[in-house]
């Protein structure tokens, strides 16, 4: 049987596991006992079976209601995956999409399936009106846009189900619209039962000092853009790539357009397998690109906010995170796209280059969603910041760039020390910045022929820079990003100037 097969097999099996067969019982406990308008949500990690268990529930409810049912999803792909689903569990259901303006054929039908934008479009038009609804499920909870339904359907049992219950406003708490929050099994358990691949994580420290917050409370574009698609995160990311995924079926997210193209660029230009997918790429081009994917076992696809849902695609065997999140909901659904296991896939990888693995923690480790859906504020508050995570970076320079440094037998310099040495001797502080300065310039002059060159291993020196910055400002206490930043780009000027003049001085001799 090929892999294809196999994955076909899968696909249309539709028996539940134990845990799945649980977590239905308690919902349906819920159900039968609850008052008609309560609110409940459901959380299971991505893998674990989401639609397959609301599915489930649509069959056994409408088996002992004379009611109607209502599934509410965000993107037109998940409302096909779903209908499809639905008909598996032998649910008769139709989707109500832009096309669909009135429903005379209503009677027909027991389930529908529907975006929430359309939905709420033609509520409002009033041409549509669907009678006695007693469930909606909501897919994707966590998005705030099925807020704008409640009204419609306020003698509704409402299920929610979420992989991540977090809402996407922080203004806007989930516990606002839900009553009771039921945990299903957690990702280690699912591994453990071997529902779920085992991730290894490679964490590469980056410095995120630049990265700039936008009024959706994560990193904007545009600072992403500017720092990942800079020289040193390139080479970081290719390095990254060849030294654990290499040959690996590949995703890579990216937070802008620009930086998946430039990614696009790089991998091909180094001769490997890749494409690039965005959200303005056409719906023909992008199954062209996604047929492709599915069938080259090497293949890399480099994206940007297209394949985070909807998307499944189980031979995945490596995730790279070129990009740093403050979203626990993304962080989830970026990893959960390699999870799915396979007869012959036990494990997949995780390349972190966005410092991600140390704001949440690893992807499988236990996590108090009774807590944060109950206290959102407090957890996103607690949340390690970048100043913290990069106090404790213990920089190691990768071998490729030490390399370039070969005639420079020792690259250490110890910030601490030698603050607490200049300290003892009531020197300026900033002596230490000009003598790390000075060994960074020797560093870029013995190992150059030129000044061009040397000024070029110069660029290399930036996250070693950015290292030595972030200990120096923790010796001094309490700083401002921007004097941080200013301090970076401050030092870069002076070694710039400090490689010149060595490089003339050893004319000179």
């Amino acid at each position: 049987m090929s892999k294809n097969d196999i994955i076909s097999e899968i696909e249309e099996r539709k028996e539940l596991y134990s845990y799945q067969e649980k977590d239905i019982n308690t919902i349906f406990d819920r159900l039968d006992n609850a008052p008609n308008n309560y609110h409940l949500l459901y959380q299971l990690p991505t893998g674990g079976g989401k639609t397959v268990i609301f599915s489930e529930i649509v069959r056994r409810y409408l088996s002992k209601h004379n009611k109607k049912v209502v599934v509410l999803t965000h993107r037109i792909e998940l409302c096909k995956q779903t209908s499809k689903m639905l008909k598996g569990f032998d649910v008769k259901n139709k989707i109500i999409n832009s096309n669909i303006k009135e429903l005379p054929d209503q009677e027909e039908y027991s389930c529908f399936v529907a975006m929430v934008e359309t939905l709420k479009n033609r509520l409002n038009d009033e041409k549509l009106l669907i009678d006695n609804v007693g469930l909606v499920i909501i897919d994707e909870a966590h998005y705030n846009s099925f807020r704008k339904l409640f009204n419609s359907f306020k003698n509704s049992f409402i299920l929610g189900v979420t992989a991540t219950p977090l809402s996407s406003n922080i203004k806007l708490p989930m516990y606002q619209n839900y009553s009771e929050l039921i945990v299903g099994d957690t990702i280690q358990s699912l591994i453990d039962k071997g529902f779920l691949a085992k991730a290894t994580t490679y964490s590469y420290d980056v410095g995120l000092t630049s990265l700039k917050v936008g009024i959706n409370g994560d990193y904007t574009v545009k600072s992403s853009d500017d720092l990942y698609m800079n020289m040193i995160m390139q080479e970081k990311l290719l390095h990254a790539y060849t030294e654990k995924s290499l040959g690996k079926k590949t995703l890579i997210f990216n937070n802008g357009i620009n930086t998946s193209l430039y990614v696009y660029e790089t991998f091909k230009e180094a001769g490997f397998p890749i494409k690039h997918l965005d959200n303005t790429t056409s719906v023909e081009y992008r199954k062209d690109i996604l047929a492709w994917f599915k069938k080259t076992p090497d293949a890399i696809l480099t994206s940007v906010g297209i394949l985070t849902t909807g998307f499944d695609e189980p031979t995945v065997e490596s995730i790279i995170l070129n990009r740093a999140t403050k979203s626990l909901t993304l962080y989830f659904q970026m990893i959960g796209r390699g999870s799915r296991k396979l007869p012959n896939k036990d494990n997949f990888i995780i390349i972190d280059l966005g410092n991600n693995a140390l704001r949440f923690g690893l992807w499988n480790e236990p996590v108090d969603w009774q807590h944060i859906f109950k206290h959102p504020e407090y957890y996103l508050e607690n949340l390690r910041d970048d100043a913290e995570i990069e106090r404790n970076f213990n920089y190691t320079m990768p071998e490729a760039i030490r390399a370039k440094f070969k005639n420079t037998k020792d690259i250490s310099f110890n910030v601490e020390e030698e603050f607490k040495s200049n300290l003892a001797k009531n020197l300026r502080s900033k002596v230490v910045l000009e003598k790390s300065i000075n060994q960074h310039a020797t560093m870029c002059v013995d190992n150059a022929e030129e000044l061009t060159e040397a000024r070029m291993l110069s660029k290399l020196l930036s996250d070693d820079i950015e290292s030595r910055i972030v200990q120096f400002v923790n010796c001094l206490g309490k700083t401002s990003k921007n004097y941080r930043e200013w301090l970076i780009e401050d030092y870069k000027t002076n070694l710039s100037l400090a490689i010149g003049k060595k490089y003339r001085e050893r004319q000179v001799f």
